[in-house]
C-alpha cells in the first residue's frame, strides 16, 4: 500500500484514503472508453500543483504512452498529449496508476477513464503531490506512435530561484505556477512529461536502490570533486535531479557511478516526484557512463610534534557485522587518515547490534575494530567510552549507539578519573593548570532534556607531550521529521533543529566552564553534529568564541562531509578552543561521493600543536 492519497480538492476537508480504498471506489466498474472525452491532460493538471478535477471521474482522456513502470509499489504508466496547449504552466503528462504491471507499451495511443487523484508520497512529511489517474480503464487505439519531443532541462530554462512564496497557510499547493521564475514551479509544470538531460554530471553516487543524482543546471556551486555545494537555506541548488530507470535492473543494469562521473549523451524519461528525492527523471534511456576515476583522498602526513585528532561516523557498527565492513573502515583509519593519535567514533553499537534484549556493552564491537586496525597495519589502539542506558540514546532500536575514543598509547595518554556513568554529569574542578574533569571519560549533562532520545556527549582528558587536552565526542540528534527543501510548505519547517540548538547551548556552556577555569584550556569538540556550518545550532556552539568551527577555514569548494539529495553538505565538524591556534584541518573524502562506501560519512582529522 502506498502512502497517502488525497481524493478530493483542497477546498474540502482533508481525508487520507488508503490506495486500495481509492481504487475500490472507482476501479473495476469503470467502462473502457470508446472515444475521447471532453478533457485533456492539461485540463487535469491545471496551473497549480493540485488538479482542478481532483476527486472527479473523467472519461476518455487521450495520450501517448511515454513510459512504463512494472515493478515496485507504484506500478503504472505515463502518458502525454502530443497536442499541447499554449499555457507553459499546465503539464501535458500524467501518471496512470494501475497497481499491477501495465499491459500497454511505449508508443501506444490510449484513451483512459478513471479518477483524478492527488497522491502525496509523504503527506505528513510535507511532500508535494503527484496528479494521477487511478482505477483506470484503458483502451489502446493504436501502437508504435512517435513520442512527443522531450523538454531538454538545462541551465537555459531552469530558473535561478528555487521556491515560490507560500500562501497564507504556508503551502504552495494552491499557488499559481510561475515556471519561468521558480525552479519548483518549472519542474511541476513538467510533471509526467518527457524530459531530457544531456551529458549530465553525477552529483550523488549510485545508491543501493539504483538511483543517482545529476546536475541539470551547471550554475549551481560546484564542489572541488564534482558535486554541488549546499551553502545556505536561502539558496538551494536548483538543478539537482534524481535519476531512476523504468526497467528493473534484472533486465537492464543501472550505471554504478561516483560523483564527478558523467552520463554522456542523453538521459530521457518522464518527470516524476517521490518522497525521497523530489522531482525524479524516470529514464527510459540512460546515457553512457563516463568514469572520471574519482580517487579516495589520503590526508597529509603529520609531523612528530603534531597531535592528530579524527572523527568518524562508522554507521551502526556492531560486532555482528561482517568482517569485511570492519576491514574497510579500519583501512580508512590507517591508510586515509594515517592512524590518528585520537579517533572519536560515532555509531558504535552494542555487542549484539539491533537485537533488543537489554545489552548495552560494546567491548566486543570495539575490540573487533581495534583488531581490524592492527591487521591493516595500524597501531594497537586503547579505548574509552561510557555505556548508555538501554534504549535512551536514539538510533536503531536495540543498537544503543554511542561515541568511543580510540587512542594510540604510544603517542598520547588518557587520564582516567573514576565516576563517569551513563547518568552522571561530568563537571570541572580546579583552576589554571590544575583544571580537570570530575570524571574521565564522562558525559555532559546526560539528564538534561536536550539529550532526550539522543546521544550524550562523551568527554575525555588526554595528555600529549605533557600538555593537557580535553576532547568532546558528539553525535547530535538527527534531522528526522524535518520537511524537505522540495516540500509543499515553504519555507520548510526544520523541527529537529530545536533540539540541536538546545544541545549546542548545553555543550557551549560546558566548554565555557572549562575556559572560565583555565582561559588557556585546550578543547577539541568533534563528531557528527547533524547540522550545517551556517545553522543556528553551530552558531550556538561557537557563541562568544568558545569554539571555532574549522570547516569554515577550508576553501569553500571543499566544505562538505556528506551527500544527500544531490547536495554536498557539512554534517560533521571539528571545533577548537582559542588556545589551539595551530589547527590544520582536513575532510578526507573516502565515502560520501562513492557508490561503494564503508560509511555514508567522510571522516575528518586535524593536526594540532597543543
Amino acid at each position: 500500500m502506498r502512502a497517502a492519497v488525497l481524493p478530493a480538492t483542497l477546498a474540502v476537508s482533508l481525508v487520507l484514503v488508503p490506495l486500495s480504498a481509492a481504487h475500490a471506489a472507482g476501479g473495476a466498474a469503470t467502462p473502457a472508453p470508446t472515444e475521447a472525452g471532453p478533457l485533456r491532460i492539461h485540463d487535469l493538471q491545471g496551473a497549480t500543483r493540485v488538479s482542478p478535477q481532483a476527486g472527479k471521474a473523467v472519461v476518455g482522456v487521450p495520450g501517448i504512452v511515454t513510459g512504463v513502470r512494472g515493478y515496485g509499489s507504484s506500478k503504472g504508466f505515463w502518458m502525454q498529449d502530443p497536442n499541447p496547449d499554449a499555457d507553459p504552466a499546465t503539464s501535458e503528462g500524467v501518471f496512470v496508476f494501475t497497481g499491477a504491471a501495465p499491459t500497454v507499451k511505449v508508443g501506444d495511443s490510449v484513451l483512459v477513464s478513471g479518477k483524478v487523484t492527488e497522491y502525496y508520497p509523504s503527506f505528513a512529511g510535507g511532500s508535494q503531490s503527484v496528479t494521477e489517474l487511478t482505477g483506470p480503464a484503458v483502451t489502446v487505439v493504436s501502437g508504435g506512435n512517435p513520442l512527443p519531443a522531450p523538454v531538454v532541462v538545462d541551465t537555459r530554462n531552469i530558473p535561478g530561484t528555487y521556491a515560490p512564496p507560500a500562501a497564507a497557510d504556508g503551502s504552495i499547493d494552491s499557488v499559481a505556477l510561475n515556471p519561468e521564475k521558480y525552479a519548483l514551479d518549472f519542474y511541476e509544470s513538467l510533471e509526467g512529461m518527457l524530459v531530457q538531460v544531456k551529458d549530465a554530471r553525477v552529483i550523488q553516487a549510485t545508491d543501493k536502490y539504483n538511483e543517482l543524482w545529476v546536475a541539470a543546471d551547471r550554475q549551481d556551486q560546484r564542489s572541488k570533486r564534482g558535486g554541488v555545494l549546499y551553502e545556505s537555506y536561502r539558496e538551494p541548488n536548483v538543478g539537482r535531479l534524481m535519476v531512476q530507470q523504468q526497467a528493473p535492473v534484472s533486465q537492464q543494469p543501472f550505471p554504478v557511478a561516483n560523483v564527478g562521473d558523467v552520463l554522456t549523451g542523453t538521459t530521457t524519461g518522464p518527470l516524476d516526484y517521490n518522497a525521497f528525492g523530489g522531482y525524479t527523471l524516470v529514464a527510459g534511456t540512460v546515457g553512457a557512463l563516463q568514469d572520471n576515476h574519482l580517487q579516495r583522498e589520503v590526508t597529509a602526513q603529520a609531523g612528530e610534534r603534531e597531535l592528530t585528532v579524527a572523527t568518524y561516523n562508522v554507521q551502526n557498527l556492531a560486532a555482528t557485522n561482517p568482517d569485511a565492513k570492519f576491514a574497510e573502515l579500519a583501512q580508512g583509519v590507517v591508510t586515509n587518515l594515517r592512524s590518528p593519535d585520537i579517533v572519536a567514533l560515532e555509531e558504535i553499537q552494542d555487542d549484539n547490534g539491533s537485537k533488543n534484549d537489554g545489552t548495552v556493552g560494546a567491548s566486543r564491537t570495539v575490540a573487533k575494530f581495534v583488531e581490524a586496525v592492527k591487521a591493516a597495519g595500524g597501531p594497537a589502539y586503547d579505548w574509552r567510552s561510557v555505556d548508555p542506558q538501554d534504549g535512551k540514546d536514539g538510533g536503531e532500536p536495540g543498537g544503543n549507539i554511542r561515541q568511543v575514543f580510540l587512542f594510540n598509547p604510544q603517542r598520547v595518554s588518557f587520564t582516567d578519573i573514576p565516576g563517569g556513568t551513563a547518568t552522571t554529569a561530568v563537571g570541572v574542578t580546579g583552576t589554571g593548570a590544575s583544571t580537570a574533569l570530575t570524571a574521565s571519560p564522562g558525559r555532559i549533562e546526560p539528564a538534561d532534556e536536550a539529550w532526550t532520545n539522543s546521544r550524550k556527549p562523551l568527554v575525555g582528558q588526554f595528555s600529549f607531550r605533557g600538555k593537557k587536552l580535553f576532547v568532546i565526542a558528539n553525535h547530535f540528534n538527527s534531522k528526522g521529521g524535518d520537511q524537505g527543501i522540495d516540500s509543499r510548505f515553504q519555507a520548510p519547517v526544520r523541527s529537529s533543529e530545536v533540539q540541536r540548538i538546545t544541545q549546542a547551548t548545553v555543550e557551549q556552556a560546558f566548554v565555557a566552564k572549562l575556559l572560565a577555569a583555565d582561559k588557556e584550556a585546550k578543547v577539541v569538540a568533534v563528531g557528527d553534529y547533524n547540522d550545517y556550518q551556517f545553522s543556528p545550532a553551530l552558531a550556538a556552539l561557537t557563541k562568544d568564541g568558545a569554539l571555532r568551527d574549522l570547516v569554515n577555514e577550508l576553501p569553500e569548494t571543499e566544505q562538505y562531509s556528506y551527500v544527500y539529495q544531490g547536495n554536498s553538505q557539512v554534517l560533521d565538524h571539528i571545533l577548537v578552543s582559542p588556545e589551539l591556534g595551530y589547527a590544520k584541518y582536513d575532510v578526507v573524502h573516502i565515502n560520501a561521493e562513492f557508490a561503494q562506501q564503508a560509511s555514508d560519512h567522510d571522516p575528518q582529522v586535524v593536526r594540532l600543536k597543543p
